[in-house]
C-alpha cells in the first residue's frame, strides 16, 4: 500500500464502538483503520452493475422507512401506495403478512410496547459500545423481542448470523442499556431474544434466544476486542490475507488489491454474513443515543 498518500492525515480515536466497526476489524483490520480511524472516503465502488447495486440499496432504505411509518401508526394501506410493484411491494405484502397490518402478529400481549429506530449504548472496557435497532418489542413483564429487517437477496446460514457481531453486540447492548425502556428496571439477558427476518425470506426467520451465561461470554469476548483494538500500534492494522473480500471494499485500489468492483451476483457479504448493513451505525450522533452512565 501507498502509505504516502496518507500522510496527511492523523489517526483520530473512536468515539464509540458498534457491531459494523468491530466486524470491519475483524473482516480487515486496514479497512478498519482507513474507515473509522482515518475516516478516509475513497470513492471506489462496491459492487457492478453500479445501477442494480444503487436500486438494492434504495429499495432496502424504503423498505426500512415504511416499516418505521408502519409502526409508528400509520396505516399499511396508506404505506402500499409506496411499493410499486417489483421487490419491494413483495417485501411489503410479506411483511405485512408477517405482522399483519395491526401489528397483532408481533404484539404478544396487550400493553406491548414498540420501539422503531432506537439506539442504545453502554460502557465497554472504557469506551462505549452502542447499537441502533430496527424494532424492540417491549411486554409489560419485561421480555424484548430484537427484530431485524434483512433485504439481501441471499439467505444467510444461521451458523453465519450467530458468528456476527451484529448478533451479540444487540443482545448485550440491550441487557447493559435496556432498564429505560422497563420502567426502570433492568432487561434480564433470558428475557431478550433477537429475530432476523428476511423480505425475500419471510418463512425462514431466524431465532437467538439469550441466556446470562451467553452475556457473560459476550462481555468478555466484546470487551477484549475493543481493547485489543485500543492498544494495536499503526503497524499492525495489516490487510486480511482473504482477498476474496477486498473486492466489495471501496479501498481495494488504494490498498492496491484491484481496481475493478466485483459483481453484485457474488457478494460475499450476502454469502458469509447477510447483507450490507444498513443500520446507519456509521452515521450516529453519539449525542443523541440513550445509554448507561460510566
Amino acid at each position: 500500500m501507498t502509505d504516502q498518500r496518507l500522510d496527511q492525515r492523523a489517526a483520530r480515536p473512536l468515539a464509540a464502538f458498534s457491531q459494523a466497526s468491530l466486524q470491519d476489524y475483524l473482516d480487515c483490520r486496514r479497512r478498519f483503520y482507513l474507515r473509522y480511524r482515518l475516516r478516509l472516503a475513497w470513492p471506489a465502488l462496491e459492487s457492478e452493475p453500479v445501477e442494480e447495486h444503487e436500486r438494492e440499496t434504495e429499495l432496502g432504505q424504503a423498505f426500512h422507512r415504511m416499516v418505521q411509518q408502519h409502526v409508528m401508526g400509520v396505516p399499511a394501506g396508506q404505506l402500499a401506495a409506496m411499493a410499486k410493484g417489483g421487490d419491494l411491494a413483495g417485501w411489503w405484502q410479506a411483511y405485512l403478512d408477517f405482522v399483519r397490518p395491526d401489528l397483532s402478529g408481533i404484539r404478544p400481549q396487550d400493553g406491548a410496547r414498540f420501539f422503531p429506530e432506537l439506539s442504545l449504548s453502554a460502557p465497554l472496557a472504557g469506551m462505549r459500545l452502542l447499537a441502533k435497532y430496527d424494532l424492540l418489542v417491549v411486554q409489560p413483564g419485561g421480555q424484548v423481542t430484537i427484530y431485524d429487517w434483512k433485504t439481501s437477496r441471499k439467505l444467510t446460514e444461521r451458523s453465519r448470523l450467530a458468528a456476527r457481531m451484529q448478533t451479540r453486540v444487540y443482545r448485550y447492548v440491550l441487557a447493559q442499556a435496556g432498564a429505560s425502556l422497563n420502567q426502570g428496571r433492568a432487561i434480564l439477558p433470558d428475557q431478550i431474544r433477537m429475530i432476523y427476518w428476511f423480505a425475500a425470506f419471510p418463512n425462514q426467520a431466524e431465532l437467538f434466544p439469550y441466556d446470562a451465561q451467553q452475556h457473560a461470554q459476550d462481555g468478555l469476548v466484546l470487551g477484549d476486542l475493543i481493547g485489543e483494538i485500543q492498544k494495536l500500534p499503526e503497524t499492525e492494522f495489516y490487510l486480511t490475507a482473504d482477498e476474496r473480500r477486498c473486492r466489495f471494499c471501496t479501498y481495494r485500489s488504494l490498498c492496491e488489491r484491484g481496481v475493478k468492483a466485483g459483481n453484485l451476483a457474488d457478494d460475499l457479504d450476502a454469502e458469509e454474513g447477510g447483507e450490507k448493513d444498513d443500520s446507519g451505525e456509521a452515521d450516529l450522533d453519539f449525542d443523541q443515543i440513550a445509554e448507561i452512565g460510566f
